[in-house]
This record gives structure tokens, C-alpha cells and sequence, in this order.
């Protein structure tokens, strides 16, 4: 008997060649303290996509034609 979802191996080229196609935000926040005195905030915010893929997004990524924020 066959199984109805068979699996399939994903090479890292084809995994990357997808996650870059469709896009990816990556978003974190980290904070260091001591003594519940916050020493340290770091903000992560990464967008990972293709030039194509970027350019036919809406500019509600805050980000001028030239890459500076507005």
C-alpha cells in the first residue's frame, strides 16, 4: 500500500531559491539588563527577497526610492 503524501528530498539550493522568490521578514527584539535595569535593546527587523520581488512591493516598508527611510 502506497502512502498518499510522499516524501521529498529539498536541497538547501532549492529551500533558499524559494524562501528569496516569495520572501521572508524576520523580525526580533532583544534586551539585556541587569537588575532589571535594561542596559541594553537591540531591534532586529530583516526583509530577505529578491531586487524583483522588493521593487513590486507596496512602499509601506518605509523606504524611499533611494533606500533612505522617509
Amino acid at each position: 500500500m502506497t502512502s498518499a503524501v510522499e516524501a521529498r528530498d529539498v536541497t538547501l539550493l532549492e529551500l533558499l531559491d524559494r524562501v528569496i522568490d516569495h520572501g521572508v521578514i524576520l523580525a526580533g527584539d532583544i534586551t539585556i539588563s541587569v537588575a532589571d535595569v535594561d542596559l541594553i535593546y537591540l531591534g532586529l527587523r530583516v526583509l530577505l527577497t529578491s531586487v524583483e520581488r522588493a521593487e513590486s512591493l507596496p512602499t509601506g516598508l518605509g523606504l524611499h526610492e533611494n533606500g533612505r527611510r522617509l
